[in-house]
């Protein structure tokens, strides 16, 4: 389970959506699609569309993985940070109800703007 108390994914890029469906496919459900997906040095985040699929590759080898579903019904607020002239990065913070907050951070070059719209589409 991800530690909502620190919980921040670090410097996420863009990730092949058969890469991540190959990664999950145990976990998706048979009418759940892939919108997007973003892969940090171990860990991953993917957007679905029912939910927010955080990866966390554990220990030192790598084969304990923690596989986090967060839906999109338990967001409470979120916010849309873009990218400055000198802060490179964007970042996505989300509430969820009873948990608390996950802060995404993304690389240079993410489109952070639609991920706020997905989020929104299934929020609002």
């Amino acid at each position: 389970m991800i530690d909502f108390a620190n919980a921040t994914y670090a410097k996420l890029s863009p990730w092949a959506n058969g890469d991540a469906a190959s990664e999950l496919s145990g976990i998706l459900l048979k009418d759940e699609q892939i919108y997007l997906a973003f892969k940090g040095i171990r860990d991953s985040v993917t957007f679905t569309s029912k939910r927010l699929v955080a990866l966390n590759v554990q220990g030192i080898t790598g084969k304990k993985k923690d596989y986090t579903s967060l839906p999109y019904s338990k967001i409470q607020a979120f916010s849309v940070e873009t990218a400055g002239t000198l802060d490179l990065d964007s970042e996505l913070e989300l509430w969820f109800s009873g948990l608390g907050r996950v802060k995404l951070e993304f690389a240079r070059g993410v489109d952070i703007r639609s991920i706020g719209q997905l989020i929104g589409d299934h929020v609002l």
